[in-house]
């Protein structure tokens, strides 16, 4: 009787332990006191979204015909080349004069970063 009473107790008790973390709450501390967060909003302010796919698109980068478009409206006529470095794209081409041009654009934010 006194091993089935333990055996019991022990089920209860894994029950409740893993049912615990799964009910647990958020909270704000902020201007307007201590609030209760809801647990989607909880990860919504983490700004850490629950699947891969979400956060890949956080880190998108520019594609290397939006980096020719953009080195197209700093005067490269032609494109003889797009390298892809580690921060940056760099198109190689010649402009509307028949000279050489480089430009570098960066593959984050689409800013250029240099023009020769």
């Amino acid at each position: 009787m006194n091993k089935r009473a333990w055996a019991y107790g022990a089920l209860v008790a894994a029950t409740l332990a893993s049912a615990t973390p799964a009910m647990s709450q958020g909270i704000q501390i902020g201007p307007d006191g201590i609030r209760v967060v809801p647990e989607e909003q909880v990860r919504e302010r983490d700004g850490r979204p629950e699947r891969r796919e979400e956060r890949r698109e956080d880190r998108r980068e520019l594609s290397e015909r939006e980096a020719v478009r953009i080195a197209r409206q700093e005067g490269v006529r032609e494109v003889d080349s797009v390298r892809r470095t580690r921060g940056a794209y760099r198109i190689v081409g010649i402009d509307r004069r028949g000279d050489d041009i480089q430009v570098d654009i960066d593959r984050r934010n689409g800013a250029v970063l240099s023009v020769r």
